[in-house]
């Protein structure tokens, strides 16, 4: 034992210990009384044994042997899990489908909604309910509203949670302004453009003052995210005292109201338009914004991105500067430099356009308001005529249609020259209680089961070259009474 004694040192003066003085330093103190040469001995032979006896209870102790066995044999066939059958198609596109009979709210008689992801996460949001009339007279407001998000969930996420909240703090601060009907409807608009500026003002500002903060890394990065993400917004707001509804709008999600004719036909008006970069009103506009800046919109594009305003989206908004600084100290994208040039940001605005209807007591109306998942399938027009159809054959009391038309074996190939990618009249098919799961099911392809499961039957992110996030909600007015 005398060796391995030798080659151990008093800490701090390099010199050695003698066997003794070893274990009178480590075990009992400098003025402990010095042991035997044989003490000593017997004293690390008794750590020799402790330490093998731990060894020994470690290996003999631990639990069974649970490594799993890699005997499967192989397979012929891969067994991979078949693509949805019709029951399966229908337990997917109603998977958080909700619908709502509506009372104590005047001319709003129930509304429907749904959601089919193609993303995963799903970058699509939603809300509804009721909220406390601004005027404070004790009558109730309902808001609808859909979020489409892009370059990931996160904005569309924030607005589902603060946007309403907003748009509400600023239509109780507007109460003296509601006394008759046309200041009423200007204060509204009023009211809901200011939520959304101020909602889409902070999440911007909260970039640098995140930057500039002594927040922890991680917290720094969750908060950025929403501005370095985007989303589109449409809100609708329902006055029952002077039934008008408020449509406000940013970005390309769309509302569309359906009213029945005299002739029991569905007239289909839009409440919004698009704000693309195909919208010659916003090309005029972002073109007076930026004077003499070239190539802002190119094929339908503004500065590369498909709408032409939306929440967050930090890299058409933020300064340079700003944007370089984000990238290099919390990993944020890179800007759009040198690809575009940017000159004069912000490019993208969230300020809605707004339009205000009034809906008629007693005539048959319903609300469509949809994520642009859905108006990729379906015009405006296809869209009123499928709620008709659906709301007068549940009316009528005669169950669902299906016809099942036979057809040649079917792929993808035929997209573009024997099968529709849209939608087509003779692919209807009516067999949903659910007014916004029906109108999903004909969207992507109706009748046609194998059309719509092999839609379904991708996943992401492969799912985004046949269909993208779908959000509906139909709100039904006046006298369907029947549909609730």
């Amino acid at each position: 034992m005398r060796p391995l004694c030798i080659a151990l040192r008093r800490p701090g003066n390099g010199i050695p210990l003698q066997p003794n003085k070893f274990y009178r330093y480590y075990t009992r103190g400098p003025s402990s009384t010095p042991p035997t040469h044989g003490n000593t001995t017997r004293y690390a032979a008794l750590v020799g044994v402790a330490s093998a006896a731990a060894g020994f209870w470690w290996m003999t102790t631990t639990r069974r042997d649970q490594v799993p066995q890699l005997d499967n044999p192989l397979a012929t066939h891969l067994a991979i899990q078949p693509g949805p059958s019709e029951a399966s198609v229908s337990r997917m596109l109603s998977q958080g489908a909700y619908s709502f009979p509506v009372k104590g709210v005047p001319g709003v008689n129930r509304y429907d909604g749904a959601q089919v992801a193609s993303n995963s996460p799903c970058e699509d949001r939603f809300t509804h309910g009721k909220f406390p009339s601004p005027r404070g007279d004790g009558s109730q407001w309902m808001a609808w509203a859909v979020f489409d998000g892009h370059a990931g969930w996160q904005t569309a996420d924030l607005l589902e949670k603060q946007l309403l909240p907003f748009v509400r703090y600023n239509l109780n601060q507007s109460k003296a302004a509601m006394d008759d009907e046309s200041a009423a409807v200007e204060a509204v608009q009023r009211a809901v453009t200011q939520g959304f500026l101020s909602l889409d003002n902070s999440i911007m500002k909260t970039a640098l003052d995140i930057s500039q903060s002594a927040e922890p890394l991680q917290d720094k990065v969750r908060r950025l995210t929403p501005g370095h993400a985007g989303s589109c917004a449409l809100l609708s707001i329902y006055d029952p005292v002077l039934s008008v509804l408020h449509v406000a709008c940013t970005g390309d999600s769309r509302a569309v109201l359906g009213q029945k004719r005299p002739d029991g036909t569905w007239e289909a008006i839009a409440l919004s338009v698009d704000q693309t970069g195909t919208n010659p009103e916003e090309v005029a506009r972002l073109s007076r914004e930026h004077p003499g800046e070239k190539n802002i919109v190119k094929d339908g594009r503004v500065l590369g991105i498909m709408v032409s305003r939306a929440f967050g989206d930090g890299r058409w908004k933020w300064p340079l500067e700003l944007q370089e600084d984000l990238k290099r100290r919390f990993y944020g994208p890179p800007p759009l430099t040198p690809k575009y040039d940017i000159r004069t940001p912000p490019y993208l605005t969230a300020e809605p356009v707004m339009t205000a209807t009034k809906i008629e007591p007693g005539k048959p109306a319903f609300l469509i308001t949809a994520t642009d998942g859905l108006w990729d399938n379906l015009s405006n027009q296809q869209a009123v005529e499928l709620v008709g159809k659906w709301l007068e054959l549940k009316e009528s009391d005669k169950g669902g249609t299906n016809p099942v038309s036979t057809r040649a074996q079917f792929d993808f190939s035929q997209f573009r020259t024997v099968v529709s990618r849209t939608f087509v009249e003779e692919r209807t098919t009516i067999q949903d209680n659910n007014a916004a799961v029906h109108l999903v099911r004909n969207s992507l392809g109706g009748n046609h089961h194998e059309l719509v499961a092999a839609r379904l039957a991708f996943d992401s992110p492969f799912s985004r070259r046949v269909r993208d996030d779908i959000t509906v909600q139909i709100v039904f007015f006046a006298n369907n009474q029947d549909a609730a």
